[in-house]
């Protein structure tokens, strides 16, 4: 977009301000004249050269910040600012990103929704995993990085954890038991099958 061009006309002869104002508009249209948006409802100046024309004497009645200020292309006055530039476009682009942040959003929540319509379910407590605990027992390829009790919660699968290690050291200790009366056993047997051997040899002796 080309900078915006600002004409200042004076009544100095016999043609009025205004119409000397509408002349040159007419005689510069090819080069101010936009392309309606009808979708959009507004006037877009791609390429154009905007161009703002006022008089003297609406400069003293307004000052450079009321609505002194004619948009060659508009039917009304307005603050230079507002002249220059393009309510309606804004607005447009505005309303459409908002349509647009909208539109994201409910893809968002439709998204969030439907992820959470996956969340795994404790078998244990029917509890809902947490999103950490999610994380931790999707699957990977990595075998070794793997959680135990993949279908419990952080709680039960503590508690799963504890009760196992648990009777894994009773079973270990049991195994233990086991082994010492099996020594013991045996060390009575042999004790008992050298007393026997001594026993005849006594005899033999005799």
């Amino acid at each position: 977009m080309h900078p915006p061009v600002l004409l200042v006309f004076h009544q100095g002869g016999k043609r009025p301000a205004k119409t000397q104002m509408a002349r040159v508009a007419d005689l510069t249209r090819h080069h101010w004249q936009g392309r309606w948006h009808r979708e959009g409802g507004f006037h877009s100046y791609d390429g154009c050269i905007p161009v703002v024309a006022t008089t003297l004497d609406l400069l003293r009645e307004h000052g450079p910040a009321g609505p002194a200020f004619w948009r060659f292309g508009r039917d009304h006055r307005e603050p230079l600012l507002e002249a220059i530039g393009n309510a309606r476009r804004d607005a447009y682009l505005a309303r459409s990103l908002k349509a647009a942040q909208e539109e994201q959003r409910r893809r968002e929540e439709e998204e969030a929704a439907r992820r959470e319509s996956w969340r795994p379910v404790c078998k244990d407590c029917g509890k809902k995993f947490t999103d950490d605990r999610w994380k931790a027992v999707e699957y990977t390829r990595d075998w070794s990085k793997r959680q135990s009790h993949p279908h419990l919660c952080e709680h039960c699968q503590h508690q799963a954890v504890t009760a196992q290690a648990k009777q894994q050291a009773k079973a270990r200790a049991e195994e233990r038991e086991r082994q010492e009366q099996e020594r013991l056993h045996q060390e009575a047997e042999d004790q008992a099958a050298a007393q026997k051997a001594g026993g005849w040899l006594s005899r033999f002796r005799t």
